[in-house]
């Protein structure tokens, strides 16, 4: 690699830090690569790695939330004894849980 692209690429590397995007500074030299051997378009590159940027915030995301709520391991609707709590009605909660 001659010093221009390594140059690019570590600010680059530098610039997506300060933006704080993460799954693009890892992702985007693998990606860069299949674009350039497939020929993409440049707006199918940036499209894949925002995909990617968002899948990854998401899944962080739910990760993060499922800490704070410091629930047992293990515990899921599945398993809830709704007989336990005749008050609550099986059938909204899984309703409300599937969206």
């Amino acid at each position: 690699m001659s010093k221009a692209p390594a140059a690019d690429a570590a600010r680059l590397a530098f610039l997506l830090n300060e933006l704080r995007l993460p799954s693009i500074k890892h992702l985007w030299p693998d990606l860069a690569a299949q674009a350039d051997k497939e020929a993409w378009p440049a707006a199918r590159f940036l499209a894949a790695l925002a995909e990617h940027e968002l899948a990854d915030r998401d899944r962080r995301r739910l990760e993060r939330h499922l800490l704070e709520a410091h629930l047992p391991i293990g515990k899921t609707l599945d398993n809830f004894d709704f007989n336990a709590v005749p008050v609550i009605s099986k059938a909204h909660i899984t309703a409300l849980a599937s969206g």
